[in-house]
């Protein structure tokens, strides 16, 4: 046939190549619209680790590159920054100890947070404590009050179940009343438990913890018919999809990185310009 048409072979193999191709990209759009249907709150880096798992082979990149085109990307709410305020009196605050460090193995850093729960006519809070080498919730708690009895009931539940060696394990945290009080650092003095805390206003020292948070309520609680029946399974389901995620797409993270290459302070640029 290429004989007749006064074409060479080459031309017929690369138009089956071509061919091959749009259909496996429309296969991969049809299942990538599927998921994002789905899951309206997944990212590319999800995205990309659902397929996987489905036995696709597919680069992030790509996975990036079609969701924009198709205009997939993730909803998201815009956060409500508040300004730090007074640091509380009558508390303890103690400096970030984890910066910089990278944990080897579990039960060498756990970073804790509180988050609210938007009920049908009130607030609930949930209190998490998560492994920070395999990001897995080891401790929570769901009750109606902010005291300090919450944050207590997470660090007993994962003290339970972990059972770590005294003296091996950094508690970090963030500048939270719950966490400095009296009650609640004498449970870690008890167990020879170093403590640790975020810098004042700066999320970004407890970003394992804050992106958990994130996660557990984007995909898991918002949109329920009844979040206060879900939680416990969404804590689950999001410690291991976190676990999941993390092994199927390397991440960068913020928290790990040396001294030495964050950016500069506001401080330093004007120091040095002068």
């Amino acid at each position: 046939m290429c004989r007749l048409a006064g074409l060479p072979r080459a031309t017929y193999y690369r138009h089956l190549n071509r061919r091959s191709r749009e259909v496996a990209e429309c296969e991969l759009r049809d299942q990538l619209q599927r998921i994002c249907l789905k899951h309206p709150f997944y990212g590319y880096r999800r995205v990309t680790a659902c397929l996987r798992r489905q036995g696709m082979v597919v680069n992030a990149k790509k996975i990036l590159r079609l969701m924009r085109e198709d205009n997939l990307l993730a909803q998201r709410k815009t956060p409500f920054l508040k300004p730090p305020a007074q640091p509380p009196t009558g508390v303890l605050v103690v400096p970030n100890l984890v910066r910089g460090l990278v944990p080897s193995a579990p039960d060498q850093i756990w970073v804790a947070d509180i988050t609210y729960v938007h009920l049908a006519k009130t607030f609930a809070y949930l209190a998490v404590i998560l492994d920070a080498f395999s990001r897995k919730a080891v401790g929570w708690a769901f009750e109606d009050t902010l005291d300090a009895s919450l944050a207590i009931a997470a660090l007993e539940k994962a003290l339970d179940a972990r059972k770590p060696k005294p003296g091996s394990l950094i508690h970090h945290s963030d500048r939270g009343v719950q966490y400095a009080s009296i009650a609640y650092r004498q449970q870690l003095a008890d167990r020879d438990i170093t403590i640790s805390m975020s810098r004042p206003g700066n999320p970004f020292d407890n970003a394992k913890a804050e992106s958990f948070m994130k996660t557990l309520k984007a995909e898991e609680v918002n949109g329920m018919p009844s979040p206060i029946s879900t939680t416990p399974v969404a804590v689950s389901t999001a410690s291991s999809r976190r676990s999941t995620t993390r092994s199927a797409c390397t991440r960068r993270s913020d928290t790990n990185r040396p001294l030495s290459s964050k950016p500069p302070s506001r401080k330093t640029m004007r120091s040095k310009a002068s």
